[in-house]
């Protein structure tokens, strides 16, 4: 492995350390609403796939780049449109649910 492999390692590593600490520490009935709206928010993860694949393919088995490469955006755009979809849900709960008996009354 080159030395930019060993750090996007170390850093993939410490990034799964802290989120999972991090996560850990939220409270639940704070979880949901905090992780749909972070999801849903989190296209950076995407720019984060796209720099690591291309990292990936400039290395010495660029197949191997092209695997992991897709698997991690295919993988960062379900985050951000699963984010989406909890989040519609979420707000779609405290919508009305009848405005038109409401302006019939």
């Amino acid at each position: 492995m080159t030395p930019i492999q060993y750090i996007l390692v170390f850093i993939f590593i410490i990034a799964a350390v802290v989120g999972y600490l991090l996560i850990n520490n939220v409270p639940s009935r704070l979880h949901t609403p905090l992780m749909s709206g972070m999801n849903a928010l989190s296209g950076v993860t995407i720019v984060g796939a796209l720099l690591a694949t291309a990292v990936a393919l400039s290395g010495e088995s660029p197949v191997t780049g092209y695997i992991f490469g897709t698997l991690a955006i295919i993988l960062a755009m379900i985050n951000v449109a699963g984010g989406f979809a909890v989040t519609d849900r979420m707000l779609k709960m405290f919508g009305r649910s009848n405005q038109k008996s409401d302006k019939d009354e």
